[in-house]
């Protein structure tokens, strides 16, 4: 069997056993997933008349703050993730797999992709919620599959440099307060209200960061709405991040493991 073989073997098994911990412990995850479902209420049925009045979106604010919602849950994510990384590392599972013939690679990757895997379940989860209380998207079925795709892209990217993260942090606790700016970033971007309604530093600072034009991408494919060269920079800041994450993660994780 060749290296990328066992590679391979390594990666599927680690990603089995990070799914099962999902099922057998869903706390956390069940947590993060509140997080944008709690929002998506609260601005719809609290704050979404006031809201929707000042940035002339009337009675379709949910169309607007859906996308940005979908994307929120994409970044809470990313505190599970970091979470079960360091958790790995600092209750001596991982010593246990030196001692065993295992890829290291294969540890990360099955965190990786055990993630993403959530957080795509999670976001079906939201969009279902979403529709329920009047989200009424114009898509296709190649502008949902596309939308997916970057909303899938975007996942790897955050849940590469959570991992990072997550190696970087000495405990859980850590770990889940060094990855809460990453998480607050929709906060700070299109997710809510539109980016030429804010002040000229939180403006500039909202349009160049990478949930912007993701958001306004995944909008653009669910609503219809003018995409520009968005998708571009969305594409790019994902690859970029997941890139950067990678290399970051992984030299951490050899440093350690």
């Amino acid at each position: 069997m060749s290296s990328t073989s066992y590679v391979l073997r390594d990666s599927a098994t680690m990603l089995r056993r990070n799914l099962k911990h999902a099922v057998r412990y869903p706390g956390l995850t069940l947590g993060t997933l509140m997080v944008p479902l709690i929002f998506l209420l609260l601005f719809v049925y609290v704050l979404g008349g006031t809201l929707a009045s000042g940035i002339g979106h009337g009675s379709s604010y949910i169309n607007y703050l859906a996308p940005g919602i979908i994307l929120m849950t994409v970044a809470t994510g990313s505190m599970t993730t970091a979470v079960s990384v360091c958790t790995d590392l600092t209750e001596g599972i991982i010593a246990r797999f030196r001692t065993m013939s295992i890829s290291r690679a294969a540890v990360l990757v099955g965190h990786v992709v055990g993630s993403v895997i959530q957080t795509m379940v999670s976001i079906a989860l939201v969009i279902g919620a979403a529709l329920l209380i009047g989200f009424r998207p114009s898509a296709d079925l190649v502008h949902w599959l596309a939308a997916l795709g970057i909303i899938a892209l975007l996942s790897l990217a955050v849940t590469w440099l959570a991992v990072a993260l997550g190696t970087l942090s000495k405990n859980p606790e850590g770990a889940s307060n060094l990855v809460m700016p990453l998480a607050l970033l929709p906060f700070v971007g299109s997710a809510f209200v539109p980016t030429g309604s804010m002040s000229t530093g939180v403006r500039l600072f909202a349009e160049y960061q990478p949930f912007t034009p993701v958001t306004e991408t995944v909008r653009g494919l669910l609503m219809g709405t003018p995409i520009d060269d968005n998708a571009v920079i969305a594409v790019a800041w994902c690859l970029g991040i997941s890139v950067a994450g990678f290399l970051w993660a992984t030299k951490l994780f050899n440093r350690q493991a």
